[in-house]
């Protein structure tokens, strides 16, 4: 491929780079990642968006020079990469806005697709590998610095839903109202319970987890559960993913029904809101293990309502607690007796749930908890 070609893709990984999402460094493995799901004749649509990430069908018009039914063959290719997204605004408007390749877009969309394990998925797969293992690479060499100049000031990425009752007694599980605990001015969705989130919306569907999915495609399939298909998009994200073939439409009895099957494999609930703003409707949930969950290997901020209290004369030291954590936040004391490391706590409440002694209970207290995994983990 020759050295002009090369630049227009690389001026189009710069392009989606001002997505949103996670920025990726333009390396020739980006500009790779580009080459394998885009072919050259795409490449000035998406320049398109050099100065406006979302744009109505007259813009389009303006931007690109081409008419309606050239816009949307370019449309429909780059939708079914997870590069464009085509949903109606409120008013009923069609917007059509660029994508990142990551946090949210091509990768989450791409490896929640019902997957063939052929040859391309695989190819696409060790390139973001390749980029995974670059991007670790960065964190270890500026580990310091990250931990304690970024990582102190970063927004949240999801907000954390807890679980609602211990398996071992079906009993709810104590929820504790500290008076004395401060509550920020941020007005933050209130809705605390999974179930009840899937009853806000008529439209729903569900996709593969995409991280586990990558998982396989690399030959490091999980470890904790062997669940798949339990990521649920909503509204108009839950439109697109199924229009596009990343997911597929659900009644809420089945959403209800992949929850729970989740909840037994000890899920972390996570929903997510349009541009990490809270004040928003939940737009997805994806339900997360610690081992393949992105979230969990990487530097992250998690936005939580609750934290774990352990009632120490109730527990007996069992280590299920600690097994099932999903955060690193339990461990067992000098006496043998479990402890919550409060800064690590993102209130799941999976540690109650699991406990077979109902010694767990979960505490009102709205904060931000931001996590760094220890150096180790970006060691290659």
């Amino acid at each position: 491929m020759s050295k002009a070609i090369d630049k227009r893709y690389k001026n189009a990984v710069q392009v989606i780079n001002k997505a949103g999402g996670t920025p990726v460094p333009v390396t020739d493995n980006t500009i790779a990642i580009l080459k394998h799901i885009v072919e050259e004749e795409h490449l000035d649509f998406i320049m398109a968006f050099k100065t406006k990430r979302s744009q109505t069908m007259e813009q389009l018009k303006e931007s690109t020079g081409l008419s309606e039914d050239e816009i949307n063959t370019h449309v429909n290719a780059l939708a079914k990469k997870g590069l464009i997204m085509n949903q109606s605004s409120r008013s009923g408007l069609m917007i059509f806005r660029l994508m990142p390749f990551v946090n949210v877009g091509v990768y989450e969309y791409t490896f929640m697709k019902k997957l063939d394990y052929n040859e391309w998925e695989k190819e696409l797969a060790q390139l973001y590998k390749k980029l995974n293992d670059e991007s670790a690479g960065r964190m270890l060499a500026n580990y310091e610095a990250i931990v304690n100049q970024y990582l102190p000031t970063m927004r949240p990425i999801d907000r954390t839903v807890p679980y609602t009752e211990n398996f071992e007694t079906g009993d709810p599980i104590d929820i504790v109202i500290d008076q004395e605990i401060e509550v920020p001015e941020e007005k933050i969705i209130s809705t605390q319970n999974v179930e009840e989130i899937i009853q806000k919306f008529d439209e729903i569907a569900v996709g593969h987890c995409y991280c586990r999915h990558f998982r396989d495609l690399i030959g490091e399939s999980c470890k904790q559960t062997d669940l798949r298909e339990n990521c649920f998009t909503f509204g108009k994200s839950a439109r697109y993913t199924a229009e596009q073939g990343f997911a597929r439409m659900i009644s809420k009895e089945e959403a209800l029904e992949i929850l729970k099957k989740s909840e037994k494999d000890g899920l972390v609930h996570k929903a997510y809101h349009p541009n990490m703003d809270f004040n928003r409707e939940e737009d997805s949930i994806c339900n997360c293990c610690s081992d393949c969950c992105g979230q969990a290997k990487n530097i992250t901020s998690n936005l939580s309502n609750f934290v774990a209290h352990v009632d120490l004369d109730l527990c007996t030291g069992c280590g299920t607690c600690v097994e099932k954590c999903y955060s690193g936040a339990k461990e067992l004391n000098d006496e043998g007796k479990a402890e919550t490391l409060e800064e690590r706590c993102i209130g799941c409440g999976i540690c109650a749930a699991f406990c077979p002694e109902g010694a767990i209970s979960l505490v009102e207290k709205r904060r931000v908890v931001r996590l760094a995994p220890p150096r180790s983990n970006f060691e290659r």
